[in-house]
Parts: C-alpha cells; structure tokens; sequence
C-alpha cells in the first residue's frame, strides 16, 4: 500500500487519540506488548504515520523508522499456542554498528520467540538462549513440543533467535540485498553479521529481557558453538553455563580457514569411502551424470531458477548428504530418480525435472544466501580467507576432479561444506552476489572473534557435545581448541553426528544439563 493513503477506512476521533497516544509510548525503552493495544482499535484495520512510527493494527506487528529519535526498543507479543507449549514474539531495535552513537546509527530488527510449556507463562524460571547452526539459518520454528525443546522447557524459558540477518531479523534475502547499490556496500554491510555482533544482539536482548538483567544459560549449535565462545570471549558475565554441540572453533590464529578445510577434505574424503561402501551402485549412477553433464552444451544442465548444473555442483551434494545422520538415505533417494524413464522408443535420454528441483531445495541459497557469503569468515580474524576452500581444494584435486575420476575409474567424490568461487557464477540465487563475495574473500582487517587470555581464564561452567566423525566441526581442531578454554567439559560420542540435537535432542540435552550440574561423572 502507498505510504500516501493513512487510512483505509473513517475512524472516530476517540480511536485516534488512543492510537496516538500508544504511539507515542513507543518511545520509552520499556519493553511493550502488543496486548496492550487499546481494544477497540482491532476492529480498524488502519495505518497512522506518527514520528516516524507505523503502526498496523490488529496485524500483530509493528514497523520502525530506524533514523528516528521516537521509537521502541523492545515490543512483545501476545502468547499464542501450539501443542504443549506456549510461545510469545519479542521484536528488538538494535544499532547494525554497536561502536557507533546508538542514537544516529542505522538500526535492524532482531527477532526471538519466547516458548514455555503450557502453564508456565507466568512462572519464574532460569532463561535458556538457543544460537541456531549456520551461519546464515534462523531459529527454529516449533510445531509441537518435542525433541530438545522439550526437554528444556521442563526448566527452562527458552529463547528461539533469529540472528542478525536471518528469519525474521531484518532478513537479508537474496531479494533484499538487490538493494544495495554496489558490491562495496553490500560488502561493508556485511561485516557487521559474524558472531561478534550476533552476540552484541544477544547481550542486548539479555539485559532487556532477562528480569533483573541476570545472567542465563545458552545453547549453541554448530556455528551457534562458535558463538557461544565468542560469548565466552567477550561477555562472560551474561552467561550462567553454556552447553555446545558440535561447536567448538579453531581459535587462536590469524586466520584458521586453511587449517579447516585441510583437515575437513580428509574427513570428507573418509565420509565419501562410506556412503559408496553403503550403497555400491551409486559409483556407476553418478559417473553417468557426470558425463552427461559434461558433454552438455555449456558443460552443463540448466537448473530450473536459471542457474546451471555442472559435474562441480553435482560434487556439493555432499554438504548436507554426507554429514547428517539420514544425509546418505536421502542423497541416495534424490539418485534414484536422476534420469526421466523413456516412455517414448528413440527419445533422448534426460536428467528429470524432480532431480532438478531437489538439488536446488538441498541448498538453501534462494532463501538463506547469508550461509554463502559469510562462510568462510567466520574462521578469519586479521587476515582474509583468499576463497580458502578453492585453493585447498586445488591442492588435492587429483582426489575431487570428476573427469579424471570417471575416466580413471574411481569414485566421484562429493566435497563437503564448502563454498567456491564459482558457484556465484553457477548458481542463480548468489549471482548478484559474486563481486560482494569477492571483496568479503579478500578482506583482511577483519576483527578479533576470540579472546584466548579471556577464555584461558574462563570461570563459566561450559559442557560440550564433541562428535568423533563430525564432518563440519573437524575432531583434531576440536580437541585443539578445548583445552584453552579453561573448566570445560567434553563429552567425545561416536553415537552421534552432526545433527545430534536435532536427530536426539532430548538425549543430548540431558546429558549435557547432567555434566554441567555435577550428575554426570567427571570423568
């Protein structure tokens, strides 16, 4: 709708000075609710601009002009239902820059969602902080209560957040990011989304959230670990205990990406030789589409987004199906039905559309084009990652080029989670993105995201998930890292992979709750 239309329909002069004066309480920094809305206003459905704030009501949101002086910090929203649990939204103003005046720097929206099981809304309990995998994917989006949440929400207020970027939090889409004007300034937003100011958010979100700004406990995953010792690092004194699952960091280099990705193409490599040892006939399926692809006009497939599939991108099904625990069902599942059957004598043979689509759904890059941005910096501090998983990946090409395999008679081996240079040229949804990319590659002064002195002092109780054949969060870094940071505890399994918390969440959560508040051995 036009920002030129204020009303969609005539509202009585009472129901605009209520208005207005909801309005105006926005500016206080007190937390507000949506249910305090001034009930007779939910039977219009009405637009007002006042300083700078609008305001739909009955839609249950609220929307900002961050340039302004008049506005609300935190708004909350009533408590809705699913099965067993109760859940409530929380929307935050926070400076994109926190070494900036907060009161003229650009502002985003930072989104967490409050969940209790049903009947506790108004209970005193501790509050648990989720930092979701990624980077780049929001929080999760509870149906039902099940799995770690669950769990959690027998003690736990637990807190869902949509890092900055993602979700709901001022989502940076491959749509939005269109409107930057150049790569340089897409590129110099960017910076401003790794875990340094994620945990700012988080910090933010705590001392306005948490009654009496008390500390409470977080939970990281993956590259919420990463996180959680970023958290660690720079804001001890907001964490009561902090339990990690398959999330501990490379820390104390310049820049470790090269480290990662020499240890992870091993691990990889060792993944390939079990998943083709599990299903055998997928060695012949796959160095048939490699052909096909091969001797494609243009090296390759048009994808049904306008990108192209090429033996390279065939090659990155192993990001999600090697590493999860059900990773290799489905990617052998997608194989199944590579070719279309011939249903007509003479017809050429073809890649069907259901492959097609189910390549480009096993990415995400269309909805979470964050992930491949942002990658590769997330283990940068000083020094730029110069695209570090191409030039590993060049060092052993002799093991991961898909000619020279299929014409040598070995197996295609899938890389893992990786991101190239080429897939901005490859894949549609990160096209526009290729020169912001580059420049993000090629950055170096990129700021600390650990401290080592802060960590080897460190006095949270911390309890971690470490999976022995973890493919994203390689053994050998792990069991480098862990002993800098000083009183925590691990629990090494084979039981599990990567996607512990979400395969066994309940398990996984107890085990680590049990660690950290002595029911577990220590030993």
């Amino acid at each position: 709708m036009s920002e030129t239309h204020a009303l969609m329909t005539p509202i009585p002069r009472t129901v605009i000075s209520k208005l207005s004066a909801f309005v105006l309480s926005l500016s206080t920094p007190r937390s507000k609710s949506f249910g305090s809305l001034p009930g007779v206003i939910k039977f219009y459905r009405c637009r007002i601009s006042h300083r700078g704030i609008t305001s739909m009501a009955g839609s249950g949101s609220a929307s900002f002009d961050m340039t302004g002086d008049s506005r609300s910090e935190h708004v909350t929203g009533n408590w809705f239902s699913v099965p067993e649990l109760r859940l409530r939204n929380h929307r935050f103003i926070v400076p994109l820059d926190y070494s900036l005046n907060s009161k003229t720097c650009p502002k985003i929206t930072v989104f967490a969602r409050e969940i209790v099981a049903v009947g506790k809304e108004e209970q005193a309990m501790p509050y648990l902080l989720y930092l979701q995998g990624g980077p780049g994917f929001e929080g999760p989006r509870p149906s039902e209560a099940s799995g770690w949440i669950q769990r959690a929400c027998e003690e736990f207020r637990v807190i869902l957040l949509d890092q900055r970027g993602t979700g709901l939090s001022t989502p940076l889409s491959s749509s939005s990011m269109l409107q930057f004007k150049s790569a340089k300034d897409l590129a110099d937003y960017l910076v401003h989304f790794r875990a340094d100011n994620i945990v700012k958010d988080a910090e933010f979100i705590r001392v306005r959230l948490v009654p009496n700004a008390d500390p409470w406990t977080i939970l990281g995953q993956s590259f919420g670990g990463f996180c959680a010792v970023t958290y660690l690092s720079f804001a001890p004194k907001g964490l009561k205990q902090v339990l990690i699952t398959g999330g501990i960091p490379p820390i104390g280099k310049a820049c470790t990406a090269d480290d990662v990705y020499e240890a992870g193409f091993e691990q990889v490599i060792r993944q390939n030789e079990k998943y083709y040892k599990r299903f055998p006939e997928d060695v012949e399926i796959v160095r048939e589409i490699v052909n096909y692809l091969a001797e494609s006009e243009g090296g390759g497939v048009p994808l049904p987004s306008g990108g192209i599939l090429t033996p390279k991108g065939l090659q990155t099904l192993g990001l999600s199906g090697l590493g999860s625990s059900t990773g290799f069902e489905r990617l052998h599942y997608m194989l199944e039905r590579v070719w279309d059957p011939v249903l007509v004598t003479g017809a050429p043979k073809r890649i069907s559309q259901f492959f097609l689509n189910a390549f480009e759904n096993w990415h995400s890059f269309d909805t979470n084009p964050l992930y491949a941005l942002l990658h590769e910096s997330i283990y940068c501090e000083g020094a730029s990652s110069r695209w570090s998983a191409h030039r590993v990946r060049e060092k052993a090409e002799c093991r991961f080029d898909a000619m020279k395999a299929v014409k040598g008679g070995q197996n295609v081996l899938f890389t893992g989670e990786m991101i190239f240079p080429w897939m901005f040229d490859e894949i549609h949804a990160l096209k526009p993105f290729k020169a912001a990319a580059d420049i993000l590659a090629n950055k170096e002064d990129w700021q600390p995201l650990y401290n080592v002195a802060a960590l080897s002092t460190n006095k949270v109780p911390v309890a971690a998930a470490v999976y022995y054949e973890d493919m994203y969060v390689n053994l050998k870094l792990v069991m480098e890292t862990a002993p800098q940071i000083s009183g925590i505890r691990l629990w090494v399994t084979n039981e599990y992979m990567h996607s512990g918390l979400r395969d066994a969440g309940r398990q996984v959560l107890d085990h680590l709750l049990g660690m950290i508040n002595g029911k577990k051995p220590l030993f």
